[in-house]
């Protein structure tokens, strides 16, 4: 019995280390999570912009061809629609903010949530490479990238984690 008091005391000074050590990954974690969330604002708000560029772009490069069409041309605001279409990124831009959230949900629970984290995390990347393949747009491609850099620290903090 007077063994267990020294092996008792070992496992309550370990779980408050283990302890104080997840806060403070939930804090690096929460901080990252900002970051990326403060990108995707930006994104949000550039990409109304892609389309408006892309016309223009279009009409620039019909006219230096010499091309004559009118700026109301149906084939043209076809064309335009289309680009608008495969370069929309509302959805994935609500299931990075729903993956997000998620995340963060996982982080204020008093369990283990490694395993529920990486996948999320996984998820996460997922988004962000469909969104980085439809951004059209260096700015938006920059904001992809640093989201990209904060979630591999994410990730590799998340194996950290029970």
């Amino acid at each position: 019995m007077a063994g267990d008091r020294p092996r008792a005391a070992h496992r309550a000074r370990r779980s408050n280390q283990r302890e104080r050590e997840g806060k403070h990954l939930a804090k690096d974690l929460i901080h990252r999570l900002k970051a990326i969330r403060k990108n995707l604002k930006e994104v949000r708000a550039l990409h109304p912009d892609v389309i408006k560029k892309y016309r223009a772009s279009l009409l620039d490069r019909i006219q230096k061809a010499g091309l004559p069409i009118a700026s109301d041309d149906e084939r043209l605001l076809k064309e335009i629609s289309f680009f608008a279409d495969r370069a929309d990124v509302s959805e994935e831009l609500t299931r990075l903010e729903s993956h997000l959230a998620q995340f963060a949900h996982h982080l204020r629970r008093n369990e283990p949530v490694g395993r529920a984290l990486e996948f999320i995390t996984q998820e996460i990347f997922r988004e962000l490479n469909t969104l980085g393949a439809k951004a059209n747009d260096a700015a938006i491609s920059q904001r992809i990238v640093a989201c990209k850099a904060e979630l591999e620290k994410i990730r590799e903090q998340v194996q950290n984690l029970e």
